[in-house]
């Protein structure tokens, strides 16, 4: 029912939706090229002897390093659950009228990634991709209204072994301005697995058919791949 709270059952078995990686510290692959450059300057203005500089250089280096960390995840098994796409707080849980991403009435989960967030995006359940549309727009903060609809977004639809159909669409936020989406029409995708990325704050909006039942909470902090937020009827 709408409100339940989203944590996991402790009967819900968890599984690695993808084998975990051999490093202490996961870095998302599109950090490298930032944390790379940052790594640059800060070594520069170390060999120039401009102290300050180079340690601000240092805090902006250690700052993307802990940004596009990409931390493991376990994933809860069972029929229809859905989980989180992202990390963030969940800031509208309900039902919805209308939306460009269903036909009729749905239920829409938003969640707002802050700068602190993990940024790598997930699957929300088992399925098959059917389509992935991009639009370019505009990038007011990713928490109002109007930036699901005026802001640059990417909406991949997925349709579960069962016929369920269900929408994930990144949203870009003030700072974002690059929207990185890894999967394609007639991927199959599986519940907890990384499918992409939004840079320095943004948002997610899952689109769920209208008899799904929702486990998530407005306020609510939620994990990608492990919080449950949803079940599918």
């Amino acid at each position: 029912m709408d409100g339940e709270h989203g944590k996991n059952s402790v009967k819900e078995k968890l599984i690695w939706s993808e084998p975990p990686r051999e490093t202490a510290f996961p870095i998302a692959r599109p950090g490298y090229g930032v944390i790379g450059a940052t790594a640059f300057v800060t070594a520069i203005l170390a060999v120039l002897g401009l102290k300050l500089p180079a340690l601000l250089a240092l805090a902006v280096c250690g700052f993307c390093v802990w940004f596009f960390r990409d931390p493991d995840r376990m994933t809860p098994t069972g029929e229809g659950l859905v989980v989180a796409p992202a990390d963030g707080k969940v800031i509208f849980c309900g039902r919805e009228e209308d939306s460009p991403y269903t036909e009729g009435p749905c239920r829409r989960i938003s969640i707002f990634m802050s700068v602190f967030n993990v940024h790598v995006n997930r699957i929300p359940c088992d399925g098959t991709v059917t389509a992935v549309d991009y639009h370019p727009g505009k990038y007011f903060s990713a928490n109002l209204d109007k930036a699901a609809e005026e802001n640059e977004k990417n909406a991949v639809f997925i349709e579960t072994p069962e016929g369920r159909r269900v929408c994930v669409v990144q949203i870009a936020g003030l700072i974002a301005r690059r929207i990185i989406c890894r999967v394609q029409a007639g991927d199959e995708v599986r519940r907890g697995r990384r499918f992409g990325m939004i840079c320095f704050g943004s948002r997610l909006d899952l689109y769920l058919p209208e008899n799904a039942e929702l486990q998530a909470t407005v306020g609510q902090k939620v994990k990608a791949g492990t919080t449950i937020v949803g079940k599918l009827s």
